[in-house]
């Protein structure tokens, strides 16, 4: 727990999975925490002031020190309040964390974007083949209940964005790239990960990101 003479804020916007990944790491180290919950296009002059590059959320400020940039933020958390670790202890397993993580963001998330912000119909097609070579590797790699072992970690965190996110942005695209067929530990982890009790809390309403990306597919394809 949080001491009293600490003070914690996350600054951040509900439907957001970067900012879901700091919310569920601060929850599994039971730290409390200010939610400070800013708005899409219009964020606060305290969250221009703590983020003065990147000017987005998540931005976790401890005790007036902020940290931006969410698996950053992870790590800080880790390294802060040492009960209930995501990140392993031994040198190496951290390394593979890290680099897993990594991964997340630059193979999956990148053709993830690129995906559903093109409006070539090729382009789309090419990004989303990026997507499946992207699960494949993690359905590899994946040797446990979770990337973390028996208990959440780095990794698992870090692809929230697949196991609740991707599901509803393929729904809403019409395809069915993320199966138990294709991916079945991968799928399995997906429910076990969403049925966490702590992660469960931090997720955001289904049917309101189902109709915020079934509004961005249909405004994609209007502007061919």
């Amino acid at each position: 727990m949080a001491s009293n003479n600490e003070e914690v804020k996350l600054f951040g916007l509900r439907g957001s999975p970067f900012v879901a990944r700091v919310d569920i790491a601060l929850k599994l180290k039971g730290i409390e925490y200010e939610y400070v919950l800013e708005k899409l296009g219009n964020f606060s002059d305290a969250l221009i002031k703590y983020n003065p590059v990147y000017k987005k959320v998540p931005v976790l400020v401890h005790n007036e020190k902020p940290i931006s940039e969410s698996i950053l933020i992870l790590e800080y958390i880790d390294e802060t309040w040492k009960q209930n670790p995501i990140l392993p202890s031994d040198p190496y397993k951290r390394a593979l964390a890290r680099f897993w993580s990594n991964f997340i963001d630059d193979k999956f998330l990148g053709a993830v974007r690129k995906a559903t912000s093109s409006h070539d119909e090729k382009e789309r097609e090419e990004s989303f083949k990026e997507v499946e070579v992207a699960l494949q590797f993690l359905e590899d790699e994946l040797k446990e209940k979770f990337f973390g072992g028996e208990e959440i970690g780095i990794v698992d965190i870090t692809a929230v964005f697949i196991a609740f996110w991707f599901p509803v942005i393929q729904e809403a695209a019409g395809l069915k790239l993320f199966s138990s067929e294709k991916y079945p530990k991968l799928y399995k982890w997906s429910e076990d990960f969403n049925n966490h009790p702590v992660v469960k809390e931090q997720l955001p309403p289904r049917e309101t990101l189902l109709s915020f990306f079934k509004a961005r597919f249909e405004s994609l394809a209007a502007s061919k």
